[in-house]
């Protein structure tokens, strides 16, 4: 059986945008360094990661919308993190974050990876974004990275 797949190496020249939510500030900009880190442990230049800001991770999906359609990235990792409360706030911004972040990349065919925390207390957000469970941002990069050059072994 023939199989196909992507590598953590960096393609010449790929630029990666970190779309970044600004709300839980503290969770997110772990994600952002994991995510950094990770593109630069794997030979991307810094040249060639661009960091995004929104509000929140509700804003997250029209951000990447338009980060994708403006052909300035080969892939794009959404990070935010989403701590659920006491009310039903939680179910709309996450379910939007991530069925957002999905479409924006369906539509273009832009390459997007979600590093959108969704936990039920922020000790879980905290042992994600580079703690006890390691760093989702980190492995959101990964994911884009390793596409990347899977899209160029498929030949699209």
């Amino acid at each position: 059986m023939k199989t196909l797949e992507g590598f953590l190496i960096a393609s010449p020249g790929a630029r990666f945008v970190l779309v970044a939510a600004r709300f839980n500030e503290m969770i997110v900009g772990r994600l952002i360094e994991g995510a950094h880190d990770a593109l630069v442990r794997h030979g991307v230049s810094t040249d060639d990661i661009t960091l995004v800001r929104v509000p929140g991770a509700w804003e997250l999906s029209w951000a990447v919308r338009k980060v994708a359609e403006s052909g300035k990235a080969d892939a794009i990792v959404a990070l935010g993190a989403v701590v659920r409360g006491a009310t039903p706030h939680f179910d709309y911004v996450a379910g939007e974050a991530a069925s957002g972040v999905s479409a924006a990349s369906a539509a273009t065919g832009v390459i997007v990876t979600n590093g959108v925390l969704t936990t039920d207390t922020f000790e879980q957000a905290i042992d994600r974004a580079g703690g006890k469970v390691g760093n989702k941002g980190a492995d959101a990069a990964l994911a884009a990275l390793e596409l990347v050059s899977l899209r160029a072994v498929l030949g699209s």
